[in-house]
């Protein structure tokens, strides 16, 4: 791939493979959480782009397309893991929010009220608002939601198995937006009104707070239990791996 004309072959190999970067990417953002910008995986990508340009022997047997989709992938896995940065323990109370909300939403028929939520994980109301607030930026779905190991072998990669424009995967794509629309709709009000000035009216949490009547740290715990019931329901309906 490299020769004296090496860098002429370089600048070909990118104008030749940024649609399939940008392929890649805009697959990948079909089950990642809003928080992630498409154009951050772009730039990744073009990075693993590059390497692959660098590192490719014809000698591996093995076309340079097929060579380069996996340093791409492997370049936007390696950028998300970055970006994935809720500590441990945060993800580990909310894991356990989720569980006693899957419980009480079973036992009840309805969404669980906080106070219902914290009576079950034995902790005094404040003591849950408080594990709420402090999972500020909870995200809808993680990596480790996928069962991503050592070999990147993930959801993506068994839903996801080439860059074309298949008819399944479309879909696939509906049957999601479709889940994540009823999970939505059966939230309760405030929540499901709060969720709707978030992410389609792209509200601050300040202004959320002021149309709601409470402060910010209030809109943020209303977000993360919004998060975790969304979750539950993904969970139910196998779109996210079990706790």
């Amino acid at each position: 791939m490299y020769t004296a004309t090496g860098k002429t072959e370089k600048s070909e190999t990118i104008k030749q493979y940024a649609p399939m970067v940008k392929r890649i990417a805009h697959h990948m953002m079909g089950r990642l959480p809003a928080s992630v910008e498409e154009d951050d995986l772009i730039q990744a990508g073009m990075i693993g782009l590059l390497d692959a340009f660098s590192r490719y022997d014809e000698a591996q047997n093995t076309q340079f397309e097929a060579y380069a989709i996996q340093r791409i992938r492997g370049a936007m896995l390696d950028e998300l893991r970055q970006t994935d940065w809720a500590p441990r323990s945060v993800r580990q109370n909310m894991r356990k929010i989720e569980k006693v909300i899957n419980e009480l939403q079973h036992q009840l028929g309805k969404p669980p009220s906080e106070g219902e939520i914290a009576e079950i994980m034995g902790i005094p109301l404040e003591e849950y608002q408080h594990m709420l607030g402090e999972s500020h930026g909870h995200q809808l779905i993680y990596l480790d939601d996928f069962g991503i190991n050592e070999d990147d072998e993930s959801f993506l990669d068994r839903n996801c198995p080439d860059y074309s424009e298949e008819p399944l995967e479309k879909i696939m794509d509906e049957n999601f937006k479709k889940c994540l629309i009823e999970a939505i709709d059966i939230l309760p009000e405030r929540e499901k009104l709060m969720m709707s000035l978030y992410y389609e009216e792209e509200l601050n949490l300040r202004e959320i707070g002021e149309i709601l009547g409470v402060g910010i740290s209030r809109v943020s715990q209303l977000h993360s239990q919004a998060i975790a019931r969304l979750r539950n329901r993904l969970r139910e309906e196998k779109w996210i791996l079990p706790a």
